[in-house]
């Protein structure tokens, strides 16, 4: 049973970057599986005395059974599990990958669609540095290894715990064991990007997408992407990566996902978001059988239930 294996232990919830979704799914997670949570910030530890990442990560592994880890550097997560003696779950690591969101993404599009193959799915916003975008299109996935969750009654099967079980116990979902980037390309898809041409998808994806034989196509409007898709993966696109408001403004422009464009949508489709949205998706879609992205949060709860107790179970 898994909940057995998963009473009584502890995890260690590191955060250098604030999160609401990400930490507090986790939590809810290990606090639902019988276990119990103790988090650590950059704002209020010894890294504001300049403790390492590295003695951070050593310190707070010696108080759990698994370290959940977040981190601005692409990378760190990596380089944190050579001092990690327990198992290490990747919350996000900057702009390189956030391999739970695409476990979670997968899952969701299987709960709400029924399946993932056969359909296609369009990328839309920030695909230059959105993580969540690169962790669900990028090389080099290992077998996977299926698991099931029973709650109230309802069986949340979580299939895409991408990980092998000779790996379990050195450091789950770091770059060097796991590159989980391009998860979709395990499955019969075609995908679609719509982006401002600065913000677009990385060359590399690109290319190691096409060199599994998945259809690729970019658009420049959302209006001549939507009427096909059957997945709208919709991500934010920060200020940051412009040079003027005045090209945030007009980039925006383009990219908002209201009902009047949904009329140019399939009846049976999903829209996702990681989130948070700031404008890119209307408020009053919120009520659209559609909007998939509330109980996109949810299922990642699960997710995240799931890949604990397989760590700690074995």
């Amino acid at each position: 049973m898994l909940f057995t294996a998963t009473q009584g232990k502890v995890m260690s919830s590191i955060f250098y970057e604030v999160s609401t979704r990400t930490s507090c799914s986790f939590s809810a997670a290990m606090q639902r599986l019988g276990g119990k949570v103790i988090h650590m910030d950059a704002t209020s530890s010894s890294v504001k005395k300049g403790e390492t990442l590295e003695d951070t990560v050593a310190v707070m592994a010696s108080y759990a059974d698994v370290v959940v880890l977040r981190h601005p550097e692409p990378g760190a997560v990596a380089r944190a599990a050579n001092h990690c003696r327990k198992p290490l779950i990747n919350a996000g690591d900057g702009v390189g990958e956030h391999p739970t969101q695409a476990l979670l993404d997968v899952f969701t599009i299987r709960e709400e669609i029924g399946t993932v193959n056969g359909l296609t799915i369009t990328m839309v916003g920030d695909l230059k540095h959105g993580r969540t975008v690169h962790s669900l299109a990028s090389p080099d996935a290992e077998p996977l290894i299926p698991v099931t969750l029973w709650m109230s009654n309802t069986t949340f099967l979580a299939k895409w715990m991408t990980t092998t079980s000779s790996k379990l116990k050195t450091n789950i979902i770091q770059e060097d064991v796991v590159d989980q980037r391009l998860l979709l390309t395990l499955y019969n898809v075609q995908l679609r990007y719509v982006s401002p041409p600065e913000l677009g998808i990385p060359m590399d994806v690109i290319q190691f997408v096409a060199s599994k034989g998945i259809p690729q196509e970019r658009f420049q409007s959302l209006e001549a992407a939507l009427p096909e898709t059957d997945v709208l993966y919709v991500t934010r696109i920060q200020r940051e990566r412009f040079n003027s408001q005045e090209e945030y403004d007009k980039a925006c422009g383009l990219f908002i996902v209201t009902p009047q464009l949904m009329t140019r949508a399939k009846r049976k489709m999903v829209v996702m978001h990681p989130l948070p949205r700031v404008f890119e998706i209307s408020p009053e879609l919120d009520s659209d059988p559609r909007a998939a992205y509330f109980r996109q949060v949810e299922c990642g709860m699960y997710v995240r239930m799931a890949l604990l107790a397989m760590v700690l179970g074995k």
